[in-house]
């Protein structure tokens, strides 16, 4: 396989602009800034209305997110002219078709005055599109189309199996949270870690219900990744590809739950509870990159056209 190492950084680029779109995306929600700009496409039926208040967020968005939209066009057609693999050319492809949609879906959800349907849709298809982008990324780069080691061991299945696990309850994580942040249930329950003094208050509103559900699947993303992460260290701690991640993913997840701690201790403060945001779509990233690579190095037979 022949190393386009150009392709790769432009790869990397891409995937951190949508880091930083994500963030910047955030940053609407958390100040309010959604319908500052109530039109669409245009801006006040502009294209550069002044930027002050909740528009400078708004629109800096819009702004944003078309240079990613840019950058996503030339990954696609960089991929379709020089990518070999079949697969790497279709999720190139895929991220294109994504990032469309999430534009055309962010104008709906503004022209709809944000209903809660399309607000939550519009965050879980960003999160998808990042999984997308990240996912080019890493199989274009050295790393990935190097020769690698088959780690030898018992279990290899339910390994790989258990990171996939540990992606899926993040991505259901997200969208829980999603859920809490556009239906305004940050603070229905304004303690933390217990809930009003108890362990599990009285479900006496749905907003109660999608936070305390958030807060569980907490648990579990934490319980899952806890055990992926011990499993492959204790089987697997001597393959670097394995072990980082996987560690990773640790240190990841202790700054997610200490900022979701800080994002109702400071009342849903601007800074914390973006990053709050951000913190979930890097904990996604590293599961995901720890799922690929477990994929690659422990299901040699499935993963072997991954380099062909």
């Amino acid at each position: 396989m022949i190393r386009r190492p150009g392709l790769h950084r432009f790869a990397v680029l891409t995937a951190c602009a949508t880091f930083l779109l994500i963030f910047v995306g955030g940053l609407v929600t958390s100040t309010g800034s959604g319908l500052a700009v109530p039109d669409w496409p245009l801006s006040f039926g502009q294209l550069f209305p002044r930027m002050e208040g909740g528009v400078l967020f708004e629109h800096g968005h819009r702004l944003f997110a078309a240079t990613v939209g840019v950058l996503t066009v030339v990954l696609c057609v960089w991929l379709l002219r020089a990518e070999p693999r079949r697969w790497v050319r279709r999720l190139g492809v895929a991220a294109l078709v994504a990032v469309v949609l999430q534009g055309v879906l962010g104008g709906v959800t503004v022209l709809l005055r944000l209903p809660t349907i399309t607000s939550v849709a519009h965050a879980a298809l960003a999160q998808i599109f990042m999984c997308l982008v990240v996912t080019i990324a890493a199989v274009t780069g050295r790393t990935w189309l190097s020769e690698w080691p088959v780690p030898h061991g018992p279990g290899a299945d339910g390994t790989v199996n258990l990171t996939f696990a540990v992606l899926a309850a993040v991505y259901g994580q997200i969208l829980l949270g999603a859920i809490v942040r556009h239906t305004g249930s940050g603070l229905v329950i304004p303690t933390f870690p217990l809930a009003n003094g108890r362990l599990w208050p009285p479900m006496d509103s749905p907003y109660v219900a999608y936070q305390m559900a958030h807060r569980t699947g907490a648990v579990v993303v934490a319980v899952l990744s806890v055990w992926a992460a011990v499993r492959i260290l204790r089987r697997h701690g001597d393959v670097a590809l394995l072990r980082r991640p996987a560690l990773l993913l640790l240190a990841v997840l202790v700054c997610q739950i200490l900022l979701g701690a800080l994002t109702i201790w400071t009342a849903k403060a601007v800074i914390p509870t973006t990053a709050h945001v951000l913190g979930g779509a890097l904990l996604l990233a590293t599961a995901l990159i720890l799922s690929l690579r477990a994929h690659r190095l422990l299901s040699p037979r499935r993963a072997a056209a991954s380099v062909a």
